[in-house]
């Protein structure tokens, strides 16, 4: 007996290796809301954590935004911050909490969380990952098994997400 429902076919999984005190991720999120609104539920975009030693703040700052997505708000969370780059540079943690307070999260739980190291092993997991795949800077995207640097220049990154996404969709509803 043959299903006669349309198919829904799989989305098609973005990975960006991002970090929070980055201002080239900052930038990225243009592309990030563009791709959201083009694909909608066609397209999971999941980030990733790398955070970089030459900004101090950016480990705290990818366990708040776990944190975050714990509390149900993580993109709105990582925006946030993203859009306070040179803030959390100058201010530090301050700064992860007062984004949470803000957003109407629980700042206590932000507080403990940034103490007792909750989400350390999936920043530490993601790092890993990251490094294992050759990931150097951020953002980086990894799309239909292709890693595209978007560290150094986004010039015509989006395009080629969109190319490979739509060729991935394309050949997911054949």
């Amino acid at each position: 007996m043959s299903d006669t429902s349309p198919a829904h076919p799989e989305p098609v999984v973005l990975d960006i290796w991002c970090e929070l005190q980055c201002p080239d991720c900052r930038s990225a999120l243009d592309d990030v809301r563009a791709l959201r609104a083009r694909y909608g539920d066609l397209l999971e975009i999941r980030l990733r954590h790398f955070p970089l030693e030459k900004h101090k703040h950016s480990f705290a700052a990818a366990q708040a935004a776990e944190e975050a997505v714990e509390q149900g708000q993580g993109w709105p969370y990582i925006e946030a911050v993203l859009a306070r780059t040179e803030e959390l540079d100058r201010r530090g943690e301050a700064v992860l909490l007062d984004t949470a307070r803000e957003l109407g999260l629980d700042v206590e739980e932000f507080e403990v969380a940034l103490i007792d190291g909750r989400h350390i092993l999936i920043v530490d997991a993601d790092q890993a990952e990251g490094k294992a795949i050759g990931v150097t800077g951020t953002p980086t995207y990894v799309i239909g098994g292709e890693r595209l640097d978007g560290g150094k220049s986004q010039e015509g990154l989006r395009e080629r997400i969109e190319e490979i996404a739509d060729r991935l969709l394309a050949g997911a509803g054949a």
